[in-house]
């Protein structure tokens, strides 16, 4: 197991098997970052051209391994690219994902050194978090892994080491990574393991390992099946199980410290296979189809990391979970479903089953009477054409949208607002036989018209929606910070924005 530890110490003297560098791409040519300054003093007019004979641009994403034959206390000197240079050096972002390269780059080393912008507490946060979840891997179903030997220690060089708020910046960064890897962990895991009883076992398991012991965080779990949840009423997230032989389950999940004054009500979607029930999806659009929890995941995680973190802010959480699947007991266009709550929902699209499910959930969340709520899914299709896969949508009432973008930005997430255009609420009304239509089949606008059929569950509370679809799976090549496969998108923004809320008196 790697162990961090963060210190103040010169990157040239530190001894250990390699010692990483970030590097700037100057107007000037490529040039070493503050940080590694003691470094570029030992090789003083023998760096420049040592870089260019490298073939060292900055360029983020860029390595370069150089043996140092004795000039630094390391043998190894790993170079790797931040991006260009600008007035206050790079921002947290890119120096998570240069950390996050840094950390697929150094193979085979019992030690690692890390001399990457650190000068802010948020800086050494980012260092950290890169690193941590850039060496992320899934070999659970691998009789031999290919990866290289993760290092035994990894130290994170930092002029701010011994400040109070650098070490806490430290080790919640370690807690927020460890919430993404275990989100990843789910995510990746195949749809045959992990049905709407497993994923519930699962939440089980990691909430009894977060609350044994003395003084571990009081997070209350309650799991309803599915005759619970038929006898609440719950006939949107009905629904959609009914079609599987793996029965629904609804997760909950309270955090309540005594030090909080705001309530935010948190839900996720649980989908842990999609195959589009009778709207069968084609065939190649299945295969990722595993990773349509990545929003339910995501939410259990940030409140599990909330609580480690001690975060004054009172959260409940609501993660309904099914199968989406075909037979003939599922449901069919045209029939009419009766949601929590009384509302009846014409059917139109069995493969739009992910606002069925969190309807009810959200009706159950405003009977809490939180203050703001935010919903967390791979929703639509839509959003992920028009956004490509590194972006989420994110809609709802002003105030919460800020919060949500705001929160993005400092946890390094990419979002972006989109629109509630008022002529949806005309088209979500369109059935002749029920009080909303759940799909209407318009080409144009289908993420904005999930949407608003969400707010019609809102019961007027301050609201976000988080359309994550394409963003919880990678299916291309690992960069920056973000491997193959489930990337846990989603858990560092919201740790972000429970941070913020309970900031708020």
């Amino acid at each position: 197991m790697t162990t961090y530890t963060l210190r103040s110490a010169s990157p040239a003297k530190t001894r250990a098997d390699a010692v990483v560098v970030g590097v700037l791409a100057g107007d000037g040519g490529p040039e070493l970052c503050a940080a590694g300054a003691d470094v570029a003093a030992v090789y003083g007019r023998k760096l420049r051209p040592l870089l260019a004979t490298m073939g060292v641009t900055g360029k983020a994403g860029d390595v370069a391994r150089i043996p140092t034959n004795g000039v630094l206390g390391s043998p190894l000197l790993v170079l790797v690219g931040l991006g260009p240079a600008r007035d206050g050096g790079p921002d947290a972002t890119a120096v998570r994902r240069a950390a996050g390269v840094a950390a697929r780059s150094v193979p085979n080393a019992a030690s690692v050194a890390l001399a990457l912008p650190s000068e802010t507490p948020s800086l050494v946060a980012a260092v950290t978090e890169g690193h941590l979840l850039g060496g992320y891997t899934f070999t659970r179903y691998k009789s031999s892994s290919e990866a290289a030997p993760a290092a035994g220690e990894v130290v994170v060089l930092s002029p701010v080491a011994r400040q109070k708020e650098a070490t806490a910046a430290f080790e919640a960064a370690q807690v927020v990574a460890a919430a993404v890897a275990t989100t990843r962990d789910w995510v990746n895991m195949p749809p045959a393991d992990f049905t709407p009883p497993a994923f519930a076992d699962a939440v089980a398991a990691a909430h009894k390992e977060l609350t044994k012991g003395r003084g571990a965080p009081k997070v209350g779990l309650e799991v309803l099946d599915e005759d619970q949840l038929a006898e609440l009423g719950c006939g949107g997230i009905l629904s959609v199980s009914r079609s599987s032989a793996a029965p629904a389950r609804l997760v909950k999940l309270t955090w309540s410290p005594k030090a909080a004054t705001r309530h935010l009500a948190l839900v996720g979607k649980g989908i842990t296979f999609d195959s589009g029930g009778l709207t069968i999806k084609p065939s190649s659009s299945m295969l990722e189809m595993k990773a349509d929890m990545g929003g339910g995941a995501a939410v259990v995680q940030a409140v599990f990391a909330a609580a480690r973190l001690d975060l004054p802010l009172r959260i409940t959480a609501f993660v309904p979970m099914a199968e989406n699947m075909i037979s003939g007991s599922g449901p069919r266009p045209g029939d009419v479903v009766t949601m929590y709550g009384g509302t009846t929902v014409e059917l139109a699209n069995l493969d739009a089953e992910g606002r069925m499910l969190l309807a009810d959930a959200m009706v159950m969340a405003t009977e809490g009477e939180p203050d703001v709520l935010v919903d967390v899914a791979t929703l639509t299709g839509h959003m992920q054409v028009a956004l490509g896969d590194r972006v989420s949508a994110v809609m709802g009432t002003d105030e919460m949208v800020a919060e949500v973008l705001a929160a993005g930005e400092r946890a390094g997430e990419a979002h972006w607002r989109m629109p509630i255009p008022e002529e949806m609420s005309e088209r979500i009304r369109a059935s002749k036989v029920a009080d909303l239509l759940q799909h209407d089949w318009v080409r144009w606008g289908g993420g904005l018209y999930a949407t608003a059929f969400l707010r019609e569950f809102t019961g007027g509370l301050p609201w976000a929606h988080l359309d994550i679809a394409g963003k919880e799976m990678n299916s291309g090549a690992a960069y920056g910070h973000v491997p193959p496969g489930g990337t846990g998108f989603g858990v560092p923004t919201l740790v972000e924005l429970i941070r913020a809320l309970s900031l708020v008196e």
